[in-house]
């Protein structure tokens, strides 16, 4: 059976590639769960409405990404932590903790999009990435300070 595929898989092939499977896999698994449907006259022009309506909503994404990534960037934060002999943290400053700075200053970014290369162990000035869009990052200045 052929049927257009309306998302990416990895083991069938790109959105709006035309593929043969087997009918109980396009019946069963794929047209049920919206990744495919039937390879039909009207699907592979409904198909071409939908690329359209895709690729414009993915670049109104990549530009409210790219406007949120230029404000996030104006923006530094500074950690209060408890700190020992030598200047020596408590732990380690966690994407947690650069999240709920940034949600103070405003700013809903989710820990996870956060990104440390090693682990913030002293007090200093550090420049932290934070993934805006799959596409689009952006540079925050974190000021690790004593309590």
């Amino acid at each position: 059976m052929k049927v257009i595929l309306r998302q990416n898989m990895e083991s069938l092939g790109q959105i709006g590639d035309v593929v043969e499977v087997k009918s109980g896999y396009a019946r069963n698994y794929l047209i049920p769960r919206n990744y495919a449907y039937a390879a039909l006259k009207g699907n592979i022009q409904a198909l071409e409405v939908e690329k359209k309506n895709l690729e414009s909503k993915r670049k109104q994404e990549v530009q409210a990404a790219e406007k949120l990534s230029a404000e996030i960037e104006k923006v530094s934060i500074s950690i209060p932590v408890q700190v020992g002999e030598e200047d020596k943290i408590f732990g380690s400053v966690t994407t947690q903790m650069i999240a709920d700075a940034l949600k103070e200053k405003g700013y809903e970014i989710d820990k996870r999009k956060i990104e440390i290369e090693e682990p913030i162990k002293s007090l200093g000035i550090y420049t932290i990435s934070v993934k805006v869009h799959t596409s689009v990052s952006a540079k925050v200045k974190v000021w690790v300070v004593r309590e």
